[in-house]
């Protein structure tokens, strides 16, 4: 506790505190003067009144600012964005500013960026050994399997490898939708030799559309949903099960609609979720490392960190009828499109 208070900011507060209780209590005994004299006070109104005034343009002038840039400096730190601390710091003090400015310009300088993506691409590559450990000593056990003569184990061994190989291979953070659905089947597939025919799946689109599988969108988008419909929607459900993933777009919009009939959710389950959903992405990541959660809410951030907050998910749901998960994503093709929305 006592190194709190070499922070300016804790003593501001304090300071604050004691001083508002003091003018607080004043006025309390200001009443109690009026109340037992039986005599009216104008300084007792006025006083109540400024001190409400101050108080509401200590809020909005002060505490407010001050709360929203403790939250951009804490998604800075967590290395999620810069631009919110940029518009946001300048308020502090003309100091405080130029040092944002100076900082900003070596974060963003082609140095800085280069040297990141040099060490980047060394931890790929020390991080290559492992994956290849176990591509080996997967691809090992389905050619034992498959001597003798067990070709579910080797079917499912492969389905594992070419997975994990998807997963932890890939340094890349935006992948092909076609890229993305293959995945999804890989994993799907694993999962049917589990539930057999109790689990179906069906990928729909208009042949027309067929473009929409060049787009791009953030690896690991679609799996987890439809993991999540498994486990949590026809895993529960008395019989079989369908899932359905529907590929739609608009003039600049790609949708990705996954349904499932399974048990669904309560309203409030429901809505809980669509509020975490629908919240910004500092609040909402600490809420799901408060919760261990990062299926839906994991993709959501995601979605929210590369594009913007107007893209993301949404759920809708009737008990004992199935989910519906809508992705709203934009329509690109490439990476300099990313930069473009940005802009």
């Amino acid at each position: 506790m006592k190194d709190k208070w070499r922070y300016l900011s804790y003593r501001i507060r304090a300071i604050c505190t004691v001083m508002g209780l003091f003018w607080f209590f004043s006025l309390l005994t200001l009443w109690a003067c009026v109340v037992k004299t039986g005599k009216y006070l104008p300084a007792a109104t006025v006083c109540t009144a400024v001190f409400f005034l101050c108080c509401l343009l200590f809020y909005y002038a002060v505490l407010q600012t001050y709360q929203r840039i403790d939250k951009y400096m804490g998604l800075f730190l967590m290395g999620y964005t810069s631009a919110g601390l940029k518009e946001e710091s300048c308020m502090l003090s003309p100091g405080m500013e130029e040092l944002t400015k100076a900082l900003i310009r070596l974060l963003e300088s082609d140095q800085l960026l280069k040297a990141n993506k040099r060490q980047a691409q060394y931890l790929a590559l020390q991080n290559q050994i492992n994956p290849h450990f176990l591509y080996n000593t997967l691809d090992s056990i389905r050619s034992e399997a498959m001597l003798e003569g067990n070709e579910t184990v080797a079917e499912m061994t492969e389905a594992l490898a070419s997975f994990f190989r998807y997963t932890i291979s890939n340094v890349e953070n935006m992948v092909t939708l076609e890229e993305e659905l293959e995945n999804t089947k890989v994993y799907f597939l694993i999962q049917k030799h589990r539930f057999e025919d109790r689990v179906n799946l069906e990928i729909e689109y208009d042949k027309e559309d067929e473009f929409l599988l060049r787009c791009l969108l953030p690896k690991l988008t679609i799996q987890p949903v439809v993991e999540n419909s498994i486990i949590h929607g026809i895993e529960r459900k008395v019989g079989s099960g369908l899932i359905r993933i529907l590929l739609k777009c608009t003039e600049k919009r790609l949708i990705i609609e996954i349904k499932d009939d399974g048990v669904g959710m309560q309203p409030e389950v429901l809505e809980k979720l669509n509020q975490q959903l629908e919240q910004p992405v500092y609040e909402s990541i600490q809420l799901s490392k408060e919760k261990g959660g990062i299926a839906i809410a994991n993709v959501n951030n995601r979605i929210h960190l590369i594009f913007g907050e107007e893209y993301g998910m949404t759920a809708y749901s009737t008990p004992n009828v199935g989910t519906d998960i809508i992705i709203n994503l934009p329509l690109i093709t490439s990476e300099r499109q990313i930069k473009d929305l940005k802009e």
